[in-house]
């Protein structure tokens, strides 16, 4: 297997060593070398409020990446879709027609 040359990655996680932002002296429970816990700027807990804001932050700047369809491209969607359902209807109907012609000739 090659490796690119001057590569840092580790073959275990795919990161370049100390660029997941933890430092090499702490454990794996988030712990340094004197026992403390430390707390990251980003994973510190929020509030309630601060918390359901980023959410709806989020929610407005997914909906302005959506590519919304014109009128009528609207139009030629739905008019596939209900084509589609009449002639699954149709399909469907026929069918069950054919079978309870079939069940009265067999059974009466």
């Amino acid at each position: 297997m090659t490796e690119t040359t001057g590569s840092t990655a580790t073959p275990e996680s795919g990161n370049p060593e100390g660029a997941d932002g933890v430092a090499e002296n702490t454990s794996a429970e988030g712990e340094n070398k004197s026992g403390k816990q430390k707390k990251s700027g980003k994973r510190a807990k929020k509030g309630l409020f601060a918390r359901m804001g980023l959410f709806y932050r989020q929610i407005i700047a997914e909906l302005r990446k959506v590519v919304w369809p014109t009128r009528g491209e609207l139009t030629n969607y739905t008019a596939v879709v209900v084509t589609f359902v009449v002639v699954v209807m149709a399909f469907v109907a026929g069918l069950d027609y054919g079978f309870s012609k079939l069940s009265l000739l067999v059974f009466g």
